[in-house]
């Protein structure tokens, strides 16, 4: 399902985010990015939304090569991989309801249509009684499920999260990742970039972990080795 090749980003300005980057992740999969500020993982989620494109290397998603995809393929690509925002990125002046059928109406999703797949949304993430709040009256678990359920509402195939958890008080980000695994099991592929070092930990799920751009572990179940993971950092 997403495939890295070699990958290699470097920004005009000289900066180099990733490095000889390989590894594949499998329909169904949940995977944990780990790894210090400035290790690549958000470059990686750039890369599979293709909001930016590689320097060097390959990356493919469903056997599609993301550099040679054409512009008008990309609305359609962004559908099956969606996204989570550390800051939520809400419309503060629409409802709970709106900004989650925001996405399908642009799309031209039927109004009827619209309202049975938000509902399903909500549903899924627990915030069935909350549809007609503004995100001023949330609290930040609320809002990070909010965008969960925006992020779900188009059925993608693979679901990132970017530091979800980064703003959220431990109850509420160990309810979050509970209901990222809960999607994974619906076979969703599940992406998740964290410093999160108790909840990796606690979830035991495949982890790649970074260092100045590089790959430096995959484990199948792993854990947050956070001691490692810097030393290699200062090594490299």
């Amino acid at each position: 399902m997403i495939v890295f090749q070699k990958v290699t980003k470097v920004f005009p300005d000289g900066t180099g985010a990733l490095s000889q980057v390989s590894f594949q992740i499998k329909k169904g999969e949940f995977v944990f990015l780990i790894g210090p500020s400035g290790a690549g993982k958000t470059s990686i989620m750039k890369l599979l939304r293709r909001e930016m494109l590689s320097s060097e290397g390959t990356v493919l998603v469903n056997d599609k090569n993301l550099s040679e995809m054409e512009i008008k393929e990309v609305p359609l690509l962004r559908r099956k991989v969606s996204m989570c925002f550390q800051d939520f990125k809400l419309l503060m002046d629409r409802t709970v309801m709106e900004n989650i059928g925001l996405s399908l109406e642009v799309l031209g999703v039927e109004e009827e249509e619209v309202e049975k797949r938000v509902a399903e949304s909500l549903k899924n993430v627990n915030l069935e009684k909350k549809g007609n709040f503004f995100p001023l009256q949330l609290s930040g678990g609320e809002l990070q499920r909010v965008g969960i359920a925006r992020a779900i509402v188009s059925k993608p195939e693979i679901l990132l999260a970017d530091e979800p958890t980064g703003n959220l008080d431990p109850e509420s980000a160990f309810e979050v990742l509970k209901l990222f695994k809960e999607i994974n099991l619906t076979g969703t592929t599940v992406v998740v970039a964290t410093h999160n070092v108790e909840l990796v930990n606690k979830f035991e799920e495949r982890v790649i972990a970074l260092a100045n751009g590089k790959v430096v572990s995959d484990s199948p179940k792993g854990k947050y080795e956070l001691v490692k993971v810097e030393k290699r950092r200062k090594k490299s």
